[in-house]
């Protein structure tokens, strides 16, 4: 765990906690304000705890001191020690309002995203066997997230108010389904969760929908873009991100988020046009190591973009008789 960093004047304090996961390690954020207030927690893992428990000892509070804890969005990473802290300290627990009912049935909810996704991958092109080790995996790591009781349900346009700010309530999904900022518009700053991070692009991860209706595939890449489009406008100055370094001059950023979006569909368009493809066989053109390795990241990039060609016109989809989707190029 690297050190707490010293705050920038907004009070507001970065602990950097250890995750297994291929993204690294994930940010917490203490805010000194009444209450004292946690955002997101980390995996629940004991490695994690200690490191948060020494990030706020640094910063010269205790666990037991917190009064807050806010939920950015429903990641494992995210969202995994928020039960057992809430349970050791006391503290509300605020998340958006829509996302209530997933985190107080996390167990049903993980088991039915797990389902959700295996039926995707096969739908896509991805072989059984692949698909079985895939379902292992996701069974051995629902362990870094726990059931959590959120007390002060949000909704966006609320404002939460602490002792020195308030903070509005802003839903940005595409990364997730419950990706969720906060901004004080007074201090300029946003709490972004994983809505933008600087060093990488955030996935559109493949979610079933909070509402638990899949009667079609759900635009996480064309719902991302919108959100960036709005976030392009707050009239902030930095963004302190669930990864990485807090990020400053966040519409560039963004803009040069959309090219690299737009790169990717041109290259995809290619692809379709030398011949239909699934999104299976269009990953491992794109990524031939990542392809197989992270599939479910992989899948999810290419159907995104694929969406969007979908949605311009130029590619359309079609099932076969065994179930697959095939991607073709419109006439």
């Amino acid at each position: 765990m690297r050190a707490p960093e010293p705050g920038d004047g907004t009070g507001i304090y970065r602990v950097e906690l250890p995750t297994s996961f291929p993204v690294g390690p994930v940010n917490s954020y203490l805010i000194e304000d009444d209450p004292l207030t946690l955002v997101d927690a980390g995996p629940n893992a004991a490695t994690t705890l200690v490191a948060l428990e020494d990030g706020v000892a640094a910063l010269g509070h205790k666990i037991n001191e917190i009064e807050l804890i806010i939920v950015t969005h429903q990641h494992l990473d995210h969202i995994g020690l928020v039960g057992l802290l809430a349970e050791k300290t006391g503290a509300e627990v605020a998340a958006l309002q829509e996302l209530q009912p997933w985190l107080a049935s996390y167990d049903q909810s993980i088991r039915a995203q797990h389902r959700y996704m295996r039926e995707t991958l096969l739908t896509h092109g991805v072989p059984r066997d692949i698909c079985l080790v895939v379902d292992a995996m996701n069974r051995r790591s629902s362990g870094w997230g726990a059931p959590v009781n959120v007390t002060i349900p949000l909704v966006p346009g609320q404002e939460l108010r602490l002792g020195t700010r308030t903070f509005t309530v802003l839903h940005r999904p595409g990364h997730s389904p419950s990706d969720t900022v906060f901004c004080d518009y007074d201090a300029r700053v946003m709490i972004g969760g994983d809505h933008l991070l600087g060093h990488i692009s955030s996935n559109p991860v493949l979610t079933r929908p909070l509402d638990g209706r899949e009667h079609r595939r759900p635009q996480a890449l064309a719902t991302y873009l919108d959100s960036l489009g709005k976030t392009a406008t707050e009239p902030i100055d930095v963004v302190y991100s669930g990864h990485g370094d807090p990020v400053h001059a966040h519409a560039e950023l963004i803009k040069t988020r959309v090219e690299m979006h737009r790169r990717r569909c041109e290259r995809l368009l290619e692809l379709i046009e030398a011949r239909p493809r699934t999104a299976f066989e269009l990953a491992r053109e794109l990524w031939p190591d990542e392809a197989v390795r992270q599939v479910q990241l992989t899948i999810s990039e290419v159907l995104g973009h694929v969406d969007l060609l979908i949605n311009a016109g130029d590619v359309f989809e079609l099932q076969g008789e065994g179930g697959q989707i095939e991607f073709l190029r419109s006439h």
